[in-house]
């Protein structure tokens, strides 16, 4: 999501914000969970306190499903042909980085919505899900609204016996992603309290029960996991699984020591099937059978985002500038397009390909650079060192040439981000920088 520098809304001081425009699933596939979840375009300005949701058009893309939809708020009043030409710049990004083949009419009726409810239920009508569904997901809403404004726990547990139903396990995913929202978005009370409010009402419900019961059987798991840490061999884990109380521990097995569950592994489990006798033969037989379910899974997810990888990486080696689309879709790499890029180069080079070890360098090259710390934070971190105002001024008069709008944009970005940091020093800290180098830059301006 790239940085930019915006006026804040309420004060109108700049503001570094990410703000993004496009939702490409085939770019980045976590994409349609932000946009569902309110978790993008969040402004927090550090000079008045202003917390929101950037009100920007928007382009949403899923060529799996043909859906090309568009959305301009009314709010931003911006004239129509200046929002023509805003959206047919992003719908020709999008068309840009697909291969010919994938080029399909669909992208040439983009579909408008007129407000943002509109897009949302578009988007879960092609996953069908059916208005009636979004109507149940809305109850379960409202009750978490209600709730949340309840103060007296003898009307909460009241409450809770009533709306039981609804109380599922749709509801707490429901909650789980509005807490992540709001502490994404810069609003820690409130994800807090909301937090402390899931915290009450997990014991009052049968489903809230159910979900603290498998919470500990996954952290028991873990925990046996992390005890058995570098010893943890095939027949230790062997043993793991077969003393696993459900088959929720064994899931956490399997998703987190899969490596370790080959052939040989399986080979053993198989030679103790085979000594057993009774009801034990035919419980392993069934943990076998679970084992193989559960790994089957977790290797056709790797696949699929491997091959969803490899798929992006083509786009980018194909591209006619492969520096700049790579820098223009940084958001869509993460460990497995790094490991793809990697299996890729060593394949190149057995074969001596040049012309692809030279594309594939060009995108290592992006990524490296992006992985690099930029020059700006060094100097905050020179700043954060000096304890006293003094010094600190000194400091400043002596690099006057360094307070860049670069340095102020990464400084600015460091101060909304500290507010969700838990250590209250190096908030302070953050804070006294920010205002003497703000101040030094406005003394330096009027001199000016």
């Amino acid at each position: 999501m790239p940085k930019t520098r915006i006026s804040c809304p309420n004060c109108r001081q700049p503001v570094v914000a990410d703000v993004d425009q496009l939702f490409d699933v085939s770019l980045d596939p976590n994409a349609k969970q932000k946009l569902l979840t309110g978790s993008y375009n969040m402004v927090q300005c550090p000079n008045c306190g202003y917390q929101g949701v950037l009100a920007s058009p928007i382009v949403y893309h899923d060529p799996n499903k043909e859906l090309l939809l568009t959305f301009v708020p009314s709010e931003i009043n911006m004239p129509r042909p200046e929002q023509e030409r805003l959206i047919g710049q992003i719908i020709n990004q999008v068309v840009s980085r697909l291969p010919q083949e994938q080029r399909k009419g669909y992208l040439l009726r983009p579909q408008a919505a007129l407000t943002m409810q509109g897009l949302v239920e578009r988007i879960l009508e092609a996953d069908g899900i059916t208005r009636e569904m979004i109507q149940a997901q809305q109850k379960r809403l409202n009750l978490l609204q209600r709730l949340a404004t309840v103060t007296d726990d003898e009307v909460l547990q009241e409450i809770v016996r009533q709306e039981e139903k609804l109380l599922d396990e749709d509801f707490y995913a429901i909650m789980n992603r509005v807490v992540e929202a709001a502490v994404m978005g810069g609003d820690q009370e409130g994800g807090k309290r909301l937090s402390d409010l899931q915290k009450k009402l997990l014991p009052l419900s049968s489903a809230g029960r159910q979900i603290l019961s498998q919470q500990q059987d996954i952290e028991a798991a873990v925990r046996s996991l992390q005890e058995a840490g570098r010893d943890l061999n095939q027949e230790k884990l062997l043993d793991l699984v077969l003393k696993a109380p459900n088959e929720t521990t064994v899931s956490v097995y399997a998703s987190l020591a899969r490596p370790l569950m080959d052939y040989s592994f399986f080979q053993m489990l198989s030679e103790r099937i085979d000594r057993a006798r009774g009801d034990g033969r035919d419980r392993l037989v069934k943990l076998r059978e679970r084992l193989l379910e559960v790994t089957s899974e977790i290797d056709q997810q790797v696949e699929e985002r491997s091959q969803h990888a490899r798929k992006n990486l083509e786009t980018l080696l194909n591209a006619e500038n492969i520096t700049q689309a790579t820098q223009q879709n940084l958001q869509a790499i993460d460990e497995f397009f790094v490991r793809v890029v990697n299996e890729e180069l060593e394949q190149a080079r057995k074969k001596a390909d040049l012309d692809r070890i030279q594309k594939l360098n060009q995108v290592i090259s992006v990524i490296q650079s992006a992985s690099t710390p930029p020059p700006e934070l060094e100097l905050i971190e020179d700043l954060l060192e000096i304890d006293n105002d003094k010094d600190r001024q000194k400091w400043l008069n002596d690099n006057q040439e360094k307070i860049t709008p670069e340095f102020m944009d990464l400084l600015t970005s460091v101060m909304s981000q500290s507010q969700e940091s838990e250590d209250p020093a190096f908030t302070e800290r953050i804070q006294k920088v920010y205002r003497a180098v703000l101040k030094h830059s406005m003394q330096a301006n009027l001199n000016k």
